[in-house]
């Protein structure tokens, strides 16, 4: 992994405006449709709509295929780790676990498993860090 340049990262554009707008009127939209259809909601959100704008996003600025395939293939082997707590989060607040602890517990668990994960996949060639 190379030195993140800090000072690209915190200067913002009109572009970047922009893409904070759109972007926030997806996760907005999403929400407000919570407060009517759990379900419908549900399903927006496990479109992979963060990833597809944030592809979209790398093509507009300019990014190669070759970046955006190594995006969204690095995408697949993070979300495998952030499967179980969508099962486990559920079961934990209907059997009595306050939000907080349980949501706690669940972010813990992501990342052991993340870790596990990694450390699984290296024997196969499989960076992820």
């Amino acid at each position: 992994m190379s030195k993140v340049p800090w000072d690209q990262v915190f200067s913002f554009s009109m572009q970047d405006f922009v893409k904070l707008a759109l972007t926030a009127l997806v996760i907005l939209f999403v929400t407000k449709i919570q407060l009517f259809h759990d379900r419908v909601s549900a399903l927006l959100i496990a479109l992979p709509l963060t990833s597809v704008l944030a592809m979209i996003w790398m093509r507009v600025e300019g990014q190669d295929s070759e970046r955006i395939a190594n995006h969204a293939e690095g995408t697949f082997w993070f979300v495998l780790p952030t499967l179980p707590m969508f099962l486990v989060l559920p079961w934990m607040l209907r059997t009595g676990w306050g939000f907080g602890l349980a949501l706690a517990v669940n972010c813990t668990l992501t990342v052991v498993l993340f870790f596990g994960l990694v450390a699984i996949l290296k024997p196969f060639g499989i960076r992820l860090l």
